[in-house]
């Protein structure tokens, strides 16, 4: 009696959701793709395919008034008389001809200049009519990849599922089924009640309705760059306007077609086509290309994005029901296509929601949301599957089905576990992936392993560890041993690591760590190995300054709510001076390295402290303004909002040293904002403060350090908690500080509008930073420079000129910014 209620539920659902369909095509017999189709009056509608198919579910037989409307074609207006479902509704789309009279051929300004003064006059209005809304979100994503090699730099890549022998085919796609709850500017709150991933049974979409309201009644379009509306209030100054025709849709209403072309190439502009409807001055629909280098993402070549509009004449509100976005994108060779497909129907506009309405919870997926079977997809999926992507989902939930068996996994792991001679040296790795358990070797000549500094000459890395995941409850273990020996030194060193992750859902985790290292007097480690080896070999700077700590460290974090993250841990350590212990360096030139002791770099007997030992326990907090989440089933992710800023609050004490001159008190705080200026860039600020207690003794290793540059050399990121010029250790404090760090990147906003100067598209970037301590003379440093230097897609560099002042002009230089060095440290 169950399975019967059951099967007839199913059924009865199925029937509600029955299809008027069939497929749109042009004059020629040729297949139109992504047009809309409405009923009318309703916001009930779909999209076809890219195949030109289209499935429109309605509640019955009946008769309807069926609108299709499609960029370049006339709107078809289609009355349908349904007896039997499914309907079968084949439709055929003219070309749209588009009247220009002489009148306006003869006008001194292009009249599209008229229209758009217009639509800019009425932009608030028209998007406050659409500020306010509920509906049903459907998002269907797809790339594909062309010419992915067998083989990068020597190494065999693996081929994703559903990738062919030439390198050709789809490597994600993936559908979702919500509704949404919108307020502008983006206040935003998503139900997803239907996820579905090619070959992941398990997996969520990430095709959420979050960042995908692209409202041109805005000043600002944000994709990655913020974009200039063709209808923002200072679109004059970025755009050229011509009237290419007009035409009138089924309601008799006069739509202007008119061409968007940018003022200057450089800008963040797009080009394309806006049509306005006369008289209410709405947007009836966009087709407009926004090229990769305009959004500062040279790999992304050209994203062309479509949005269309239907009219309901009851409540006279022109409102989106769709938005296509076409990517094209490549480097090194490889290409990658595809795009999201984005239907909006059933609206529901408010004129206000309940004050509670929003909150900090914006996207919530419903158990079992990934395990909607076929039979569902097939009745509630607005747009229809072309055969290229029920082929992909056919083709890998079967593999998935295969790859996820113990016997297929272990047969895997047996090939890729094999254990060869060479591995003794390099690395090995053990996988269990049934058991989702890993076992790994480092080995001592893998490159990254391998570095110079003058306390241990050249020393080597090796390790042992295990992980395990278990995705479904959101943990993670890590225990892991890591070896380093240094042959200057001849001494061997070990670290032990345990790491467990309980949840997803408030991060709680666990860390603990003991053993011995030679570590930076700066624990932030303002000097990578990789600089200071070069450095070293090389100039003879040797500036990284070592000493010795042997300790157990064990720390618990999680977020105690949303927006507000504690840290607390307990440490002992034993510290040792050390000395240099050659004097190696592969080119020869004149001096001596310097001392491993920062106090007194040219003494090579002197130590910075005497050997001693500490216990030291402290909380850290960090509280998240605008702190937003996604509720998955295993847990949750968050979201960080823009423009508000964070806070960060430290307490320290140390205490039961070996002698009492070694303990202390210590408070920091730490405040953090960044903000996007319109199209003028993006400006950060971090400004930190904190004070010793009974600090007079403390061993210089407890200091207050600051990220200091002497090596002219960088990673290239944002400088936002670093100087340039300034020496790692000469103000160094163990009683008060204030410290400042600000940059403004303009991303372009000066540079693309000098001639000559726009082609190279390298950004201007101005910082300020200071420091004060009670010891020194305030410390200041302006910098002028570029980033996104480099040509084409290949954009890895910035320079920066540092002036520096203390008590006048101090030092000057050129800093250069290699983001590379990020992946080979």
């Amino acid at each position: 009696m169950h399975k019967f209620l059951l099967a007839f539920l199913l059924m009865a659902g199925i029937t509600a959701q029955a299809q008027i369909k069939g497929r749109v095509t042009s004059a020629s017999g040729e297949a139109i793709p992504f047009v809309s189709i409405t009923i009318e009056n309703t916001y009930n509608g779909t999209n076809a395919n890219e195949e030109g198919n289209y499935e429109l579910s309605v509640k019955g037989p009946g008769r309807y008034t069926v609108i299709f409307q499609s960029i370049g074609f006339k709107t078809k207006k289609v009355p349908v008389n349904v007896t039997a479902l499914p309907h079968t509704l084949d439709v055929t789309l003219s070309d749209e001809n588009y009247e220009l009279s002489e009148v306006v051929i003869s006008n001194s300004e292009d009249p599209a200049n008229a229209v758009i003064r217009q639509a800019i006059a009425h932009k608030k209005e028209n998007s406050e009519k659409i500020g306010r809304f509920e509906a049903d979100f459907y998002s269907k994503g797809i790339f594909r990849i062309k010419d992915l090699p067998k083989k990068i730099l020597g190494q065999e890549v693996e081929r994703p599922d559903g990738v062919d022998s030439t390198g050709t085919g789809i490597i994600y796609l993936s559908e979702t089924v919500s509704h949404i709850t919108f307020e502008q500017p983006s206040n935003i709150k998503e139900r997803i009640v239907a996820s579905k991933v090619s070959g992941n049974s398990n997996g969520f979409s990430y095709n959420t309705a979050l960042g995908t309201f692209y409202n041109f009644y805005n000043n600002y379009i944000e994709f990655g760059a913020n974009m200039v509306s063709p209808l923002a209030n200072n679109a004059f100054n970025y755009y050229k306007f011509k009237l290419e025709g007009t035409f009138f849709d089924d309601n008799n209403n006069q739509i202007n077609k008119i061409k968007i072309i940018p003022r200057r190439d450089k800008e963040p502009v797009f080009e394309g086509y806006i049509y306005i409807v006369d008289g209410s001055w709405a947007i009836y629909a966009v087709d407009f290309d926004i090229k990769g280098y305009r959004m500062q993402r040279p790999v992304l070549e050209n994203l062309n994005l479509k949005q269309n509009f239907s009219y309901n004449t009851e409540n006279r509100i022109w409102a989106k029901n769709s938005q296509i976005f076409d990517i094209k994108a490549g480097m090194f060779g490889i290409g990658f296509t595809g795009g999201f497909t984005h239907v909006y129907t059933n609206y529901v506009f408010k004129d206000k929601f309940e004050k509670n309405t929003f909150g900090k919870e914006i996207v919530f997926i419903e158990e079992g949301s990934n395990k909607k079977d076929s039979v569902y997809w097939n009745a509630m999926r607005p747009v229809p599957l072309t055969d290229e992507e029920a082929t992909d989902y056919t083709k890998k939930d079967s593999i998935q089905t295969l790859r996820t068996s113990q016997t297929y996994l272990d047969s895997i792991d047996r090939k890729s576990n094999k254990f060869g001679i060479l591995d003794v040296l390099t690395g090995y790795t053990y996988h269990n992936s049934f058991k989702k358990t890993r076992y790994t070797y480092d080995g001592p000549l893998d490159p990254t392993a391998i570095s110079f500094n003058t306390v241990q000459g050249w020393n080597f890395n090796a390790g042992l560890s295990y992980n395990k995941v278990d995705e479904d409850a959101g943990k993670y273990t890590y225990a892991g041993a890591k070896f380093n020996y240094g042959i200057a030194e001849d001494r061997l060193r070990l670290v032990g690591t345990f790491t467990h992750r309980f949840n997803y859902k408030n991060y709680a985790t666990l860390y603990v760590t003991g053993g011995s290292q030679a570590v930076q007097f700066n624990p932030a480690e303002p000097i990578s190995p990789l600089i200071n080896m070069f450095s070293t070999l090389l100039f003879k700077d040797n500036y990284m300054k070592l000493y010795d700590k042997t300790f157990a460290r064990v720390q618990y974090s999680q977020e105690v709510f949303v927006g507000l993250n504690m840290t607390g841990y307990a440490e002992y350590s034993r510290r040792k001076a050390l000395f240099n212990n050659t004097d190696y360096v592969l080119i020869k030139n004149d001096g001596d390295y310097t001392s491993n002791n920062p106090l007194n770099p040219f003494d090579e007997a002197s130590v910075p402290f005497a050997t001693h030992h500490l216990y030291k326990a402290g909380a850290v907090a960090s509280i998240r303004f605008g702190q937003k989440y996604i509720t998955r089933p295993d847990g949750k992710i968050n979201v960080s909002e823009g423009n508000y800023p964070t806070l960060a609050f430290q307490y320290e004490k140390a205490f039961a040293g070996s002698e009492k001159n070694y303990e202390y008190d210590f408070i920091a705080a730490r405040a953090m904002y960044n903000v996007t200026l319109g199209n003028k860039g993006d400006f950060g600020i971090n400004i930190k403060a904190g004070k010793f207690f009974n600090g007079e003794g403390i061993s210089f290793a407890d200091y207050k350090h600051f990220n200091g540059n002497q090596t002219h050399v960088s990673d290239g990121n944002r400088y936002l908690n670093v100087f340039n010029m300034l020496p790692y250790y000469t103000h160094s404090t163990n009683d008060s500080y204030v410290e400042l760090h600000a940059e403004h990147d303009f991303k372009g906003y000066i540079m693309n509008k000098i001639p000559l100067l726009n082609a190279l598209q390298w950004n201007l970037i101005v910082g300020y930073h200071a420091l004060a301590t009670p010891d020194n003379k305030p410390y200041q440093e302006f910098t002028a420079g570029f980033d996104n230097v480099g040509f084409g897609k290949y954009r890895f560099f910035r320079i920066d000129y540092v002036r520096g002042y203390q008590g006048g002009f101090q030092t000057d230089g050129v800093v250069f910014g290699l983001k590379f060095l990020g992946l080979l440290d």
